[in-house]
């Protein structure tokens, strides 16, 4: 699958070795969940990603100004694909250009239990972009669980917020982890899109758009697999207040039909419109 906002930039690669010494970060913990049907793959890498930097703390803690212009600020995306590489899950992160959010973020991981084989790293302008696949370290396989995928998000998330303040009011993200909330929420009934379509004959694609909000990958797998409808694979884009969310989905080893279809986006329609619960009482 193809991914949004494909910059062509010059570019480095960021090699196999080993992260030490770096800080942690908090992570946000959703509800634990595990949804994805079990799929089995090999990495050839289990090495720990190694980058260098000019200076790990060349960043500081920036400050929020009420003044920054909101309108000047790149758009925040945070895309994670399941479905463009058999042995990996790909992580893709779009904004800005600070080194030191990126080894912080491979620290973060690590401590998630994760293995980073491989990365590179562009800009183009103000962005930069960052791309690695990570795999389980116990297992050398993708990670399927969507608690985990979650919290990959939410790690991510975090760490861009720790390294660009700025970003927060064009985050969902923003007041869950204590930057700042954005200006104008946006209503999930008028925001929410649900679309399926055909993708062959043993799978149909399952496109949701909707506003972002902590725990709410883990929630649509739920939603979909409480109608035993599987989940072959997914692309989960964060793209400032909203999520883009695509899952080629299949019900008994075939596409969806029409009846099924229409009970699978109605049941998500109900999720999605309705209030959000305190992640306490899951």
């Amino acid at each position: 699958m193809a991914f949004t906002n494909v910059f062509i930039a010059p570019s480095f690669t960021i090699h196999a070795g080993r992260v030490s010494d770096l800080r942690s970060i908090p992570l946000f913990s959703p509800p634990s969940h595990t949804f994805f049907r079990s799929r089995t793959f090999v990495s050839k890498d289990k090495n720990i990603l190694y980058a260098s930097a000019y200076d790990l703390n060349a960043v500081g803690s920036a400050s929020l100004k009420s003044s920054e212009n909101t309108d000047s600020v790149p758009m925040p995306i945070v895309l994670i694909d399941q479905d463009s590489d058999s042995e990996a899950t790909i992580v893709q992160l779009s904004f800005g250009d600070r080194l030191g959010a990126l080894l912080d973020t491979m620290k973060a991981l690590k401590d998630l239990g994760l293995d980073v084989s491989k990365g590179t790293v562009s800009t183009e302008g103000a962005v930069k972009q960052t791309k690695i696949f990570i795999t389980e370290s116990d297992t050398g396989r993708k990670v399927e669980d969507p608690d985990m995928l979650e919290r990959i998000r939410l790690t991510i998330i975090n760490n861009l917020l720790k390294y660009h303040p700025e970003s927060s009011e064009r985050l969902a993200m923003g007041e869950v982890f204590g930057i700042k909330a954005p200006e104008k929420k946006l209503d999930a009934d008028i925001a929410t899109h649900i679309q399926v379509k055909e993708d062959g004959p043993k799978r149909s694609l399952l496109y949701i758009e909707t506003a972002d909000r902590p725990g709410l990958l883990v929630e649509i797998i739920k939603v979909i697999a409480d109608v035993n409808i599987d989940v072959e694979s997914a692309e989960i884009d964060t793209e400032g207040l909203v999520a883009k969310d695509k899952f080629h989905v299949s019900y008994g080893g075939a596409a969806l039909n029409s009846s099924m279809s229409q009970v699978l986006v109605n049941c998500l329609r109900y999720y999605l419109r309705m209030p959000e619960t305190d992640i306490d009482s899951y």
